[in-house]
């Protein structure tokens, strides 16, 4: 089969190869799966990088979240055991957690639903404990991770402002169903925010850039206000005043989704059968952006490493001639 592998850590575009492989072998409680669609997630680019916390042995496969096929023909959404990822024909994944790709979703939209929308599910309910009415902030609200947490901000029945860097990613976050704009790069979000707001802030803060967004998120927080801790896709993790979340009384919640797949599994089948209701209801659906051929995974996983993307970029793999 192909398969991109890595053999060095280094940028994406430089040291992932795609080669000619021998097809996995599913370990103990694990399944062989037939790739239909993988979807490009940041961490993979801080898995070729070699900075994410989890570090495969080389050479391995990237893609960690997959729609595939099982061998009596069921579509299921998988996050692929490493080093056997997604970006190939065929990938492992350990049978107890697949789940079903909702109907109301294709293959590309099925393999973008998982990571990004249950940790926006859990960083907003489980977590944040979103009430409907309430205003949300989401910064990069035109990304894989933000467009998610705007969509079921908007299902929750809460007012979302978008943050966003540049025009195109503004149209973008419009077209999600914010009901305000910010671009961070023509106007002052901490303004802009307490003007939107009548100088209130906001309830929820969803933050999974860090560094200079966070700042700005502690100035804009309202009373009894929660900013949940997501990511840090600025490079830059910040470190919290706590003596200011004492004063402003507001909390800062930290989401390490994948926690959950341990800790309570159960909860993870429940946030998606909850995500299959919302996208059969039309509440939800994955910006899936671009589609790219498997030869195109490399560029792909690029473009999301230097923040280029909007919505998500999806991996469509077909069978090898």
């Amino acid at each position: 089969m192909q398969a991109w592998q890595v053999h060095e850590n280094g940028e994406p575009s430089e040291v992932m190869r795609l080669n000619e492989v021998a097809a996995p072998t599913p370990g103990d409680g694990q399944v062989l799966l037939k790739v239909r669609a993988a979807n490009i997630n940041f961490p993979d680019a801080l898995l070729c990088r070699g900075q994410y916390q989890v570090r495969p042995p080389l050479p391995f496969t990237p893609g960690v979240e997959i729609c595939g096929e099982t061998e009596d023909g069921r579509r299921v959404i998988a996050n692929p055991a490493l080093p056997y990822g997604g970006f190939a024909e065929y990938a492992v994944a350990d049978a107890a957690a697949l789940l079903p790709a909702p109907d109301a979703l294709d293959d590309a939209e099925a393999a973008a639903l998982h990571i990004g929308y249950q940790t926006g599910w859990f960083g907003l309910h489980r977590r944040a404990r979103l009430e409907a009415g309430e205003t949300l902030l989401v910064h990069a609200a035109a990304g894989g991770v933000g467009s998610a947490a705007v969509q079921l901000g908007k299902a929750a029945g809460a007012t979302v402002i978008g943050v966003v860097g540049g025009a195109q990613k503004a149209a973008v976050a419009r077209e999600l169903g914010c009901d305000v704009v910010i671009d961070r790069r023509a106007t002052d979000v901490v303004a802009a925010v307490k003007e939107a707001t009548g100088g209130r802030g906001a309830d929820v803060i969803y933050d999974p850039v860090g560094g200079e967004a966070y700042t700005q998120s502690a100035k804009t927080v309202a009373f009894e206000g929660r900013i949940v801790v997501v990511g840090f896709a600025s490079g830059t993790i910040p470190s919290p005043a706590l003596n200011h979340a004492l004063v402003k009384n507001y909390s800062i919640l930290g989401l390490h989704w994948g926690l959950y797949n341990t800790k309570n599994p159960k909860l993870v089948q429940h946030c998606h059968e909850q995500l299959t209701d919302l996208a059969a209801r039309g509440a939800i659906k994955p910006l899936v952006s671009e589609r790219v051929p498997l030869s195109g995974a490399a560029t792909a996983v690029q473009k999301v490493a230097d923040g280029l993307t909007t919505g998500r970029i999806a991996v469509v793999v077909e069978e090898a001639a």
